[in-house]
């Protein structure tokens, strides 16, 4: 079982779409895939359950409907927490530890731990355990490993063969302790200022968790705590080709494209890999935005969208590129995947 946490600090990178959809066509491929929504916006979850499925889960189904509220709850067999804010509230509130979280099977072999937008409302509990834990405190230890304990668990119920983390855009408590958690992070990156701005910030910080995180707190822990190893190793980037403007030309990108290979090698690899080179390149996805509206309305990936769905003619053909371009993408992924592994 590997994990991916795919991360950004920029915003608006296409990050879930980016989740979402290798989601689907890891499943396509015949992989057991676990997707979990650690991002507080909880896109990815809206991404795969429609507005009744998520009153339900969010706890604001209407309660004049009871044979709705059975049927859903017949659907999702739920026994544990159903979100991961319901799954961590008693650790962070000092009444018991994690619940488990019951993991809904969305499709075939494709599993999701479903996020909350309230989880946003324990971001102080999880900043305030951080310090605490260099001296070994139990209780702050058990808080920041929250989410390794609740994905270890969903990992064991499924055996999955992917694990992939969507994670908030910002350096917060909630993503330290979410990243923590990861094999691997790979970067969702767009050719602008932006995106360069953002790799100057997250790499030091990554860095910065990893060393204290094992160098500091676990040494010290007590033993017997299910800990993160916290390796959160850089697997790459891709590239999110932009929607290109009559009014902008292409060599506009080009120069932050150009920058991106230096950026990420100073300071996401701290200057180990080649700064010229672009090896820490998995791929670059063009932009399918013409594909989104038909994709949302139908809620299935764009790679499936068909004739029924509004894919006539042409954007028949952009959807096979799409689905090419996405099996492409997962084999790349794969192959770094089996890279990292053997360093």
């Amino acid at each position: 079982m590997t994990s991916i946490a795919l991360f950004d600090i920029k915003g608006r990178s296409s990050k879930t779409t980016l989740v979402y959809h290798l989601a689907h066509m890891y499943q396509r491929q015949g992989k057991c895939v676990l997707a979990i929504d650690l991002d507080p916006q909880s896109n990815l979850t809206s991404s795969f359950l429609d507005e009744d499925d998520l009153a339900f889960l969010w706890d604001e189904s209407d309660p004049t409907f009871p044979r709705h509220q059975e049927a859903l709850f017949s659907r999702f067999g739920l026994e544990g927490a159903r979100t991961m804010a319901h799954a961590v509230e008693p650790i962070v509130r000092g009444t018991g530890d994690i619940q488990t979280v019951d993991p809904i099977e969305v499709t075939e072999n494709l599993w999701l731990v479903s996020g909350d937008l309230g989880l946003s409302r324990f971001e102080d509990d999880f900043s305030n355990s951080w310090a605490p834990g260099f001296s070994g405190d139990e209780k702050a230890l058990r808080t920041t490993s929250a989410f390794h304990r609740i994905i270890q668990d969903a990992q064991r119920r499924i055996d999955p063969d992917i694990t992939l983390i969507d994670v908030g855009p910002n350096l917060g408590a909630i993503n330290r302790a979410a990243l923590l958690s990861a094999d691997t992070v790979l970067m969702p990156l767009a050719a602008d200022l932006f995106s360069l701005r953002g790799l100057r910030n997250l790499g030091p910080t990554l860095r910065e968790w990893r060393h204290k995180w094992q160098r500091v707190v676990l040494p010290w822990a007590p033993k017997g705590l299910d800990l993160p190893v916290g390796h959160m190793k850089p697997l790459g980037y891709v590239i999110m080709q932009p929607e290109m403007r009559l009014d902008r030309p292409v060599q506009a990108y080009r120069r932050w494209l150009d920058r991106i290979p230096m950026v990420y090698d100073r300071f996401v690899l701290d200057g180990s890999g080649d700064p010229a080179g672009t090896e820490h390149e998995i791929a670059t996805i063009r932009n399918y935005r013409s594909l989104m509206p038909l994709a949302h309305d139908a809620r299935k990936p764009m790679f499936d969208l068909r004739a029924a769905d509004g894919a006539l003619g042409s954007t028949q053909a952009f959807v096979q590129t799409c689905y090419r371009d996405f099996r492409d993408l997962m084999e790349k992924i794969d192959a770094r995947l089996a890279q990292t592994v053997n360093d």
